[in-house]
């Protein structure tokens, strides 16, 4: 069955889908599942293969599941009998020192520890425009394991050699609001269109290579035009973290680094389309 699982564990990663990993990693007294046994639990946050016991168990740890394809943050859940969990001073569903505690009310009365992995795809980046920033930013971002996709004039994209999509034109491609990046570095060429098309994005950080004051005046006058100012306010200006940075190379560093920031923060926040579409 371990055999099986992991096998199964490679076709999904190969394939992008999102799902979480559940590995029981120890057991004491009666338990249904003995250390080592192993269960895929889908998007959905049910259990597509494998088995991790019963129902005493199963709740909190697809709960643990769904909550860690969210953040992408494993889990160690902990199934106690309540008088082991009264004895300890912590009450079922708490989260101490990593470690979140659920109730077995299970007549076995076992313990069972479960190690919840989430095994998401990788973040995309979207990059709109051909600019040298916009070329470095492509290569350093797929080194750092980014699935990079650029957008830009069918001209322009014979500069990305190493990108794995290319698509002609500033489009809007539907992407995954919780693994998306988007950066606009467009330096004059097309910025008015491809800021447009950045705002209509769901992503977890969307930016735009240039000063406040470029960004200011397009903002407006794309709000001007019917785009939703709070999507347009969303995008920040410039990219990057201040790190000094003065050639191509260290301002698409300070992008890369930000958006790791974001990507391994607890603050990220996803811009999602919560709001009317903004106006084509």
């Amino acid at each position: 069955m371990t055999t099986d699982i992991l096998d199964l564990v490679a076709q999904r990663k190969s394939k992008g889908e999102p799902f979480a990993l559940a590995t029981v990693v120890r057991t004491l007294d009666v338990t249904a599942a003995k250390a080592g046994a192993k269960a895929l639990i889908g998007q959905d946050g049910s259990i597509s293969e494998g088995w991790i016991g019963g129902g005493c168990a199963r709740a909190a740890v697809l709960k643990a599941a769904r909550q860690a394809m969210i953040d992408g943050k494993p889990r160690l859940v902990s199934i106690q009998p309540g008088d082991l969990l009264a004895e300890q001073g912590v009450a079922p569903g708490e989260d101490r020192n990593g470690i979140v505690f659920a109730n077995n009310s299970c007549p076995s009365q076992g313990t069972m520890d479960v190690f919840v992995e989430p095994i998401l795809p990788r973040p995309t980046l979207m990059i709109l425009g051909a600019s040298p920033i916009a070329v470095a930013l492509a290569d350093l971002a797929s080194a750092m394991g980014f699935l990079v996709i650029v957008s830009a004039a069918r001209d322009d994209l014979g500069k990305f050699a190493q990108t794995e999509r290319k698509i002609e034109g500033f489009q809007s491609p539907r992407l995954d609001a919780r693994q998306a990046y988007v950066v606009v570095s467009t330096q004059g060429a097309g910025d008015r269109a491809a800021l447009k098309a950045a705002a209509a994005m769901e992503a977890r950080y969307v930016a735009f290579v240039g000063s406040r004051r470029k960004a200011a005046k397009l903002r407006d006058e794309l709000a001007g035009e019917g785009v939703s100012r709070a999507r347009l306010e969303a995008i920040k200006a410039p990219a990057g973290l201040d790190i000094g940075a003065i050639t191509t190379e260290e301002i698409a560093l300070s992008i890369v680094t930000e958006m790791i920031a974001v990507r391994r923060s607890d603050r990220a926040t996803l811009i999602l389309a919560q709001e009317a579409a903004p106006a084509q």
